[in-house]
């Protein structure tokens, strides 16, 4: 077994302990993001600017998620595009 092949099932390995990983996180916002929202729905107190506000900044969080999971995403690609490259 070559170096190549080695250093690709090592990328191969990283990559899929990052997606678990990232898949956990996402999981736990999901959740964070129902107990938000549960508890604005109870909180007749709080005037609808401060929802908005609340609102977004989980529609931030969200996207920053989804952009730093296609980076991420698009720099396995090339790695694994370069080691295949002979």
């Amino acid at each position: 077994m070559d170096n190549k092949q080695v250093l690709n099932q090592v990328i191969k390995f990283n990559k899929t302990i990052f997606d678990n990983a990232f898949n956990a996180m996402q999981m736990a916002q999901n959740q964070g993001e129902k107990i938000i929202t549960s508890l604005l729905d109870q909180a007749a107190w709080l005037p609808e600017e401060g929802r908005k506000t609340i609102d977004g900044w989980v529609n931030s969080y969200q996207k920053g998620f989804s952009d730093f999971k296609s980076a991420v995403d698009e720099q396995y690609k090339k790695v694994e595009e370069f080691l295949e490259e002979k």
